[in-house]
């Protein structure tokens, strides 16, 4: 648990000298569920007193924040490599560039632009139960590209997530992933999460035709995109359904 809040979050907590990262992605829909109560609690602080367009310019600002924005550099990262290399060899190498190009200029503008509109988007009935697990289900999506896909290269940032790694740890997060959903969204949550695994592993076959397996950087990519994911189908939903988002519990 530890490792994961160290490496998904901002808080150094984590432990040194742990060489195997794979059970903790067991917890990495927990993370997310942390970060979701924490942008519900500044959500409804800020909104007391700020309109919704500068909240949600806030809360995209802090989730990058409280995450070191690993995910989007690993999403603009994953830009340049996959529409800017013609074979998988350059692919990678654009990868590991630390140059950014124009694919991440214009893929991080839009990121930012639809969840930042997605966030104010976001009905009054289901913003409670949305913003709490939006973070956690997209974050089951990176667990299950690490279960089900080959890792691209023989070392990097993501190999360590090879390492000690067991389906107990995709059960749990599974699980967690499940709980939430269902708590706070009904059975919306379980659409939700169904979307984040069909979005997620599509967005991993894809990838590994293009690369021969994932990286670290396409693991954040796969989480930037099952958020932008959840957030549109959850609106798409409450909008063609009124009530959809409202939990069974208020």
């Amino acid at each position: 648990m530890r490792l994961a809040i160290g490496f998904l979050t901002v808080f150094p907590i984590a432990p040194k000298g742990v060489g195997q990262m794979g059970p903790a992605r067991a917890y990495f829909p927990l993370v997310g569920l942390g970060l979701g109560a924490l942008l519900l609690g500044l959500d409804l602080v800020a909104k007391q007193a700020l309109p919704p367009l500068i909240v949600a310019a806030l809360l995209v600002a802090t989730l990058l924040v409280l995450t070191r924005a690993i995910h989007t550099e690993g999403f603009l990262d994953s830009c340049d490599g996959l529409f800017g290399g013609y074979s998988r060899t350059e692919r990678l190498r654009i990868l590991r560039d630390t140059h950014v190009g124009a694919f991440a200029v214009i893929g991080g503008a839009v990121l930012l632009l639809l969840k930042w509109t997605l966030i104010v988007g976001i009905p009054d009935e289901g913003r409670t139960g949305l913003l709490l697990t939006f973070p956690c289900l997209s974050r089951f999506g990176m667990v299950a590209t690490m279960a089900f896909f080959p890792y691209a290269r023989e070392h990097g940032l993501g190999t360590s997530f090879q390492d000690g790694r067991s389906w107990w740890q995709v059960v749990f997060a599974f699980i967690t992933a499940t709980a939430a959903g269902g708590l706070f969204l009904g059975v919306t949550g379980m659409l939700l999460l169904g979307a984040v695994i069909v979005v997620s592993l599509g967005l991993g076959r894809w990838i590994t035709s293009m690369l021969g397996g994932m990286t670290g950087d396409t693991y954040g990519a796969v989480n930037e995109v099952a958020e932008v994911a959840v957030l549109l189908l959850a609106i798409a939903l409450f909008t063609a359904i009124p009530g959809a988002l409202q939990a069974p519990f208020w």
